[in-house]
């Protein structure tokens, strides 16, 4: 099975953070609205970026299928 693309955030984040993802400790949902980001990538142009903060962290989302955590790409 796929993962989508907020599975792919979380382990992301939580990767930098040398942890498990199940012991991250923030829900992506306080931060954004996970909504949109699923909107995004369903949407049928890839020119787009979205980026976004978490307590320790800036989040980058982009159409072109890239996800950055405090700019390094993690996909």
């Amino acid at each position: 099975m796929e993962q989508t693309i907020l599975d792919q955030i979380s382990e992301g984040i939580a990767d930098v953070e040398g942890i498990d993802p199940v012991d991250l400790d923030i829900s992506l949902q306080r931060y954004i609205s996970t909504d949109a980001i699923q909107d995004l990538v369903n949407h049928e142009s890839n020119a787009w970026r979205l980026q976004f903060e978490t307590p320790n962290h800036v989040v980058e989302v982009t159409g072109a299928d890239k996800i950055l955590i405090d700019g390094t790409q993690i996909n």
